[in-house]
């Protein structure tokens, strides 16, 4: 070890605080001097004799006006030097170290600080120890390992430091040269001992140099990743390195990881999160992987795993709030009322699966709605009209471009809850194509057994759909796939008759307007005589959609005409004066003939709209035995065309034709309005009808309608839409209806009103339907019909609806 001798000096120096930097005895330090207590003790220092100032470092460099306890107690006394003004109004400053000082006292004065020092000057042996030459060579070992790390540090100085032999102005001017952090330089100058000086300088070195290190491998890593042109990415790259080097992770990170843990999600779905996020956080900021990532971590939160609404149970204000909302479609009440019944019996029940099927306008949907209101669940609905890709209902894996969820997972996000009531809206209208069959992913969706363990390929974890209550909804059975179809409860809702519709009018329909056009029950007047009026010529609907149109056409016309006139303070419309508000009206009802014809049969027809007369009209021809069937017809009418043809050739003789009529005459069954397409089997008794009345020459009675499908043996067969035909026909003025005898128990479903204008004839053969329908000589009144037993029987027309009770047994009466 060297020796040193400490020689001291009591002095009073102006003081110049430095930031971030330290000055060392024996070495030069340029400085900017900015700030105006450093000015005014430059300034003051200038003005001495020998120009020397006390600089010392200050503890933190962000103070900007620093005081004595802000400023370390070892500085360096330093001589100006050199003085150059820049452009900007400030110094530049050269400064010599020329030894250390420690201070006394600090204290203001003329604007500047002073301060009291005692000046430590160090002399020691020119000479160094063994011991000291030995860490002054690991000191300079150190240092070229610096230089590799840092090219910043000059080959120069490196030079300069080898040169110095003295031990005490080499680790001076190594530590000012060599060393980056300004407190381990200030630690360096408060050394005071040559030999512990150059200790804690190796120590400060190989901490820096560690440091470096570090840095130099987490650049290199980063540069490793990048190109020269990615500035911004290697920014965000260098931050994601450095928070991995020390043991952090990003606060994205931790924030998607507290909003796991906080969900209480099951086990299976918290783990499968957190191994996405291990993922994530592995995962460069700006590489594609981190968005698909994010992407699902996202929509996973979202999903309601365990969140539900509580539900109301109660069968007495479920029906109060479907009777509230909407006038009849008493089976689909009675339905849901024994649903909650269950419920509120056996809560742990499985859900069923309700299917509502019913002509468009009919309220479909919104019983749904109401259904969810009854239950207080969250309501939402799926629309499925059009979707033809399998990936819309079970969504698309999660590697794809773009990919999302599946329509029902959506559904539940919406929701919100994991028992909301579903609506899958027009499952009739599912299509499909090379991505596959829609209606077969719905299978495992409304199956109450698969649907617990539900797997969306986006999510790709088990969902439980379980407590999801579904209702789905089509216009007709004929769209709907037969395995999706079997896992459905079917509720048919059938067309609205008059008395509903005008029900619905004055309840719901004529309020709803008033309210969204701003008017009064005062300020519109309607009677309901004006609203039958509306249903019967200006709407032609198995629902109440155009209704609501037409009623929403009067409000606005209504409102204007009390916006035009400060006077008019209501408009009243009526009957009479419809047509003013209206134009000219859209639909008129078939009519029976005016006498009874020959060929002409009414038919019944059930359509979208509802019910219609269809009338069927029957000529024969000269010719070489065509049959000819026009009206739009599809195959399945065309084929009853045929038959008929046939079943008439095998009784020709009873009725007086000609037995080789089918070879000399053409024959010609039309269907008027025959831009509309027509198809279905139930207007094979009306064609049979129409061809033996008009190659027998008989006439058929007016106001008998028909309807019914025929076998080749003349036997007759169940319909459909039986409810909707008989509405139509009382709307035209029908008196009497033939019906399949299979039909009978259907008429438990057709309206009271249209039971009490018109008499249903149950027949089982053609034959029974033409003893009817053709005009007879003799009693008009006196009719045959069957009973249950199928025996004939006079039917009188006094007698009530269905079988007669004053019937009496008679002999088969030749036709």
């Amino acid at each position: 070890m060297s020796n040193y001798i400490e020689k001291a000096e009591a002095l009073v120096l102006p003081v110049i605080p430095l930031r971030g930097t330290v000055c060392f005895p024996q070495v030069q330090l340029n400085i900017e001097i900015i700030r105006g207590i450093s000015l005014k003790a430059f300034g003051a220092a200038a003005a001495a004799g020998e120009s020397r100032v006390f600089l010392v470092a200050q503890k933190d460099a962000g103070i900007e006006k620093p005081e004595a306890k802000d400023l370390y107690r070892t500085g360096t006394i330093a001589r100006i030097r050199q003085v150059v003004k820049n452009p900007e109004g400030n110094l530049s400053v050269i400064f010599e170290g020329l030894s250390r000082a420690v201070v006394e006292t600090v204290y203001e004065g003329d604007g500047y600080l002073k301060a009291s020092v005692i000046s430590k000057s160090i002399l020691t042996s020119s000479s160094p120890s063994e011991k000291a030459q030995a860490l002054m060579h690991q000191i300079l070992v150190t240092v070229d390992s610096l230089r590799e790390i840092n090219p910043g540090f000059s080959e120069d100085a490196r030079r300069a430091a080898e040169s110095i032999q003295n031990p005490s102005t080499f680790a001076d001017f190594v530590a000012s040269a060599f060393l980056m952090e300004y407190h381990n330089k200030q630690s360096i100058l408060e050394a005071l001992a040559p030999f512990t000086r150059l200790e804690k300088l190796l120590v400060c070195l190989a901490e820096e140099s560690e440091i470096l290190t570090t840095e130099f491998h987490i650049h290199k890593k980063v540069r490793a990743k990048i190109d020269e042109h990615q500035k911004d990415y290697f920014l965000r790259e260098q931050i994601k390195a450095i928070q991995q080097e020390l043991g952090e992770d990003a606060d994205e990170i931790e924030e998607y990881a507290e909003r796991i843990s906080s969900l209480k999600l099951p086990t299976q779905v918290e783990e499968k999160l957190m191994k996405e996020l291990g993922r994530l956080s592995k995962t460069p900021f700006g590489a594609s992987e981190s968005t698909v990532l994010r992407n699902y971590l996202d929509t996973c939160l979202e999903i309601p795993w365990t969140k539900t609404s509580k539900e109301q149970l109660s069968v007495q204000d479920a029906r109060r709030i479907l009777d509230a909302d909407h006038d009849g479609l008493d089976k689909v009440k009675e339905r849901i009322l024994e649903y909650i019944a269950v419920r509120q019996l056996t809560p742990e029940i499985k859900n069923q699966i309700l299917c509502l099927v019913g002509p468009p306008g009919v309220g479909k949907t919104s019983v749904a709605a109401s259904v969810a209101r009854a239950l207080h669940r969250k309501f939402v609905r799926v629309s499925l009209g059009g979707v033809r890709d399998e990936a819309d209902i079970r969504g698309h894996r999660k590697t794809y471009v773009g990919a999302m969820p599946g329509r029902i997972i959506e559904a539940l996000t919406s929701a919100g809850v994991k028992n909301p009531v579903i609506v899958l809206d027009e499952i009739d209208k599912l299509t499909r194509d090379a991505h596959g069959d829609p209606s077969s992913a719905l299978l495992e969706v409304l199956d109450p057994e698969q649907n617990c363990r539900f797997r969306d390929h986006f999510v790709e974890m088990p969902i439980d759909l379980s407590d999801c209550l579904f209702i789905a909804t089509a216009n007709e059975y004929s769209g709907i796939a037969h395995p999706l179809l079997d896992r459905m409860e079917v509720i048919e809702l059938s067309t609205y008759s008059e008395d509903e519709k005008l029900s619905i009018a004055k309840n719901h329909l004529i309020p709803k307007q008033l309210r969204r056009h701003g008017l009064t029950k005062r300020a519109l007047r309607l009677s309901d005589e004006t609203i039958l009026e509306i249903i019967r010529k200006y709407t032609t609907e198995a629902g109440v959609r155009n209704l609501e149109r037409t009623i929403a056409s009067l409000c606005r016309k209504a409102a204007r005409e009390l916006a035009e006139s400060d006077q008019k303070k209501s408009v009243t419309i009526s009957p009479k004066n419809l047509r003013t508000y209206l134009g000219k009206i859209k639909h008129r009802d078939e009519l029976p003939e005016e006498s009874d014809p020959i060929g002409i049969v009414n038919g019944l027809a059930y359509t979208q709209s509802g019910g219609d007369l269809l009338k069927v009209e029957a000529l024969v021809l000269a010719g070489t035995g065509k049959l000819i069937l026009s009206g739009s017809l599809g195959d399945v009418m065309k084929e009853s065309g045929s038959l008929a043809v046939s079943y008439v050739r095998s009784i020709a003789d009873r009725y007086g034709i000609p037995a080789l009529f089918y070879k000399e005459n053409d024959l010609h069954v039309h269907f008027p309005e025959g831009a509309v397409p027509k198809d279905g089997p139930s207007a094979g008794v009306a064609m049979t009808v129409a061809l033996i009345s008009a190659l027998s020459g008989r006439a058929v009675c007016r106001d008998v309608a028909m309807t019914g499908e025929i076998t080749l043996h003349g036997k007759i067969l169940p319909i459909g839409g039986l409810r909707e035909k008989t509405l139509a026909a009382a709307r035209s003025g029908i008196r009497r209806v033939i019906i399949p005898y299979g039909n009978l128990d259907d008429l438990d479903e057709v309206d009271p009103k249209v039971k009490e204008s018109l008499e249903f004839i149950p027949c089982k053969t053609v034959e029974e339907a033409l003893s009817i329908a053709l005009v007879r000589c003799g009693n008009e009144n006196a009719l045959p019909i069957c009973d249950a037993t199928g025996k004939r029987f006079f039917k009188g027309a006094d007698s009530i609806v269905g079988i007669s009770q004053k019937a009496t047994p008679c002999e088969e009466l030749p036709l």
